[in-house]
């Protein structure tokens, strides 16, 4: 009896060994075969991303949708597999903080937060580079040199060079200006997306006309539009993207820079513009952003 119920019991331990590695092995199969749990591909190509933050990671997909090009709201749907209700309010939501905008067919498209994102984040990179070319743009114009950066609805001095005698237009760093007028205004403006565009020149000095022209030869110039007696001249700073993140400025008086100054000083501010745009595409290419 003693014997038949040891072989019993033996019997029996290796039954349940055996169940136990037939789960084990099952369990990691499904393991192995199971998506990852941070990060799984999209219907786009994309991985999707679980933070465990749910309206950030759709709000994320909302986002990755319009990288792409303008959607609709029935395409914010289809592509993001969010319910519709979710999508229309997380998009209007964006909407709010300009981090999308509406193009002139209603559909969705990135917002220019991001470009103020991006260039607050290369200002220090543009701010390593700038001295010597505003000096050199000095000692060349004769006259004060400056970089404006868009700051909501207002423009930020973030670096400038002045002229050590003489009538200036001194423009310290850390000044706020409007963007209703001045050439770094319709820079600044010229290239912004045509919703924001057209708000800011409801009560701007200058036309939408005149931004047309700007965009086409690259420059903007300013006669007594700012200040009366003053006169500037201004170029874009892009990033490793193309887009305008700052403009680049001479001012000085109307009766040294005279009432065209874009035909004598045009030249060197977009060279001037131009070299600081390579020097942010060095910077990104450097960094490996």
């Amino acid at each position: 009896m003693a014997i038949r119920n040891g072989v019993t019991a033996t019997v029996g331990r290796h039954q349940a060994e055996k169940e136990r590695t037939e789960v084990l092995t099952n369990q990691q199969n499904a393991s192995n075969n199971a998506p990852e749990a941070t990060a799984v591909k999209t219907g786009t190509g994309r991985k999707e991303v679980h933070s465990g933050v749910g309206v950030l990671d759709k709000t994320a997909k909302i986002l990755d949708t319009l990288e792409s090009g303008p959607a609709t709201l029935a395409q914010l749907v289809n592509e993001t597999g969010l319910a519709r209700p979710t999508a229309h309010r997380l998009a209007i939501a964006l909407e709010k903080h300009r981090f999308i905008v509406r193009d002139q067919h209603g559909r969705f498209v990135l917002g220019s937060r991001f470009g103020e994102l991006a260039a607050a984040a290369g200002e220090d990179r543009l701010l390593t580079a700038c001295g010597p070319i505003l000096q050199t743009l000095l000692d060349r114009t004769g006259e004060s040199a400056q970089i404006y950066r868009r700051q909501g609805d207002q423009r930020v001095c973030i670096a400038a060079v002045e002229r050590s005698s003489g009538l200036r237009d001194s423009i310290p760093v850390g000044a706020i200006l409007s963007m209703e007028a001045g050439s770094a205004a319709q820079i600044l403006l010229a290239w912004e997306d045509p919703d924001r565009m057209h708000q800011g020149l409801r009560r701007a000095k200058f036309t939408a006309a005149k931004l047309t022209t700007v965009r086409k030869r690259g420059w903007a110039e300013s006669v007594n539009e700012r200040e009366p007696g003053v006169a500037s001249v201004s170029a874009p700073i892009r990033n490793a993207s193309g887009q305008v993140i700052a403009a680049i400025s001479i001012s000085g008086p109307t009766n040294r820079m005279g009432t065209t100054p874009g035909q004598h000083f045009a030249p060197l501010v977009m060279a001037a513009g131009k070299y600081l745009s390579e020097a942010l595409i060095r910077a990104h290419a450097g960094t490996g952003m």
